[in-house]
């Protein structure tokens, strides 16, 4: 296992040594510790709270999907204006301590350097590694964005999306149906609110309306999690802490929390990549640890065009 995780991070720095003006070594010589402060932080906390992986690896996610991986999403809320993170797509991240507590060890390490972008972007990746997936590398030197509005987060792929949806949205971001089924599989972490999955429900009581695409042994599960609320959670598979390849298994069982998860299953376009992953995990790992570089670089910052907060919720 260890020599796979070497050869992955060997095929990474090969694929992405320089990107729009990032690269592998950007703090080499601004802020030397600044990965081992970064992975020390991220470690400590998910020590404490495994939890927090799902957390930081979503926040990442949805970063990059709105104005690109500038850390628009970690900025507060003002008195004039409504920022990403106070969208209802957003109020379930969580973990926005951990990037606070690195960001305040980095500037006493180094003041003005290290951007929010990029300690978003590197936690994601501990946290990773942490919870048991694929070791790999990312280009640094993204700088922070000045703009964040809730607005911009209809940009966010809905719940309810079904496969030719989600395949278009992503597709806008350039992102392949494979690199799609991918990163889907981030959903090997955390959980889902009922809120997001409950309209599954609504014909529960009628069999002849039932959803066709869920379990209906999975369906009274999820009934039970929502009697709790609407802010009930249900894990996303079994091993909700640890990042494997039983997200795909479930979807094969028609146990997708989400319509969205389902969906992937459901059509015949995407069902052979779930089989696939599903039945060979280091594939996925592979196949999502590159599509995880690739949406690293999604409309990238560099220079003039953005900055280096000197507090991540706010611009300076």
């Amino acid at each position: 296992m260890a020599i796979y995780r070497l050869l992955i991070a060997v095929v990474i720095l090969l694929m992405n040594g320089v990107a729009d003006g990032l690269s592998m070594n950007y703090y080499l010589m601004t802020c030397p510790f600044a990965e081992i402060i970064i992975k020390n932080t991220v470690n400590k906390a998910l020590q404490s709270d495994p939890t927090l992986a799902a957390g930081l690896l979503r926040m990442h996610f949805h970063d990059c999907f709105i104005e690109g991986c500038d850390g628009s999403v970690l900025i507060d809320s003002t008195k004039g204006n409504t920022a990403e993170k106070d969208s209802p797509a957003n109020l379930s991240l969580r973990g926005y301590e951990i990037i606070d507590a690195a960001k305040e060890q980095l500037e006493k390490q180094c003041p003005g350097v290290v951007s929010c972008a990029d300690i978003l972007a590197m936690a994601a990746r501990d946290a990773v590694f942490f919870a048991g997936g694929p070791v790999y590398d990312i280009p640094k030197g993204r700088k922070d964005g000045r703009r964040s509005k809730i607005e911009d987060t209809a940009n966010l792929p809905p719940p309810s999306f079904n496969s030719s949806q989600l395949i278009n949205m992503f597709g806008q971001h350039g992102f392949t149906v494979q690199e799609m089924v991918a990163l889907s599989g981030a959903h090997t972490l955390g959980t889902a609110r009922c809120s997001s999955f409950k309209s599954r429900l609504s014909n529960f009581d009628s069999k002849n309306d039932l959803d066709p695409s869920l379990d209906t042994q999975f369906a009274r599960t999820l009934s039970k999690t929502c009697s709790a609320g609407d802010n009930a959670e249900q894990p996303f598979d079994s091993s909700r802490n640890a990042f494997d390849n039983d997200y795909f298994n479930a979807l094969q069982r028609k146990a997708g929390v989400l319509f969205s998860d389902q969906t992937l299953f459901a059509s015949a376009i995407t069902r052979g990549i779930v089989n696939g992953y599903a039945m060979n995990q280091a594939m996925f790992f592979f196949d999502f640890l590159r599509a995880m570089v690739k949406m690293g670089l999604l409309d990238v910052k560099d220079g003039s065009k953005g900055e280096v907060r000197n507090s991540c919720r706010v611009i300076n």
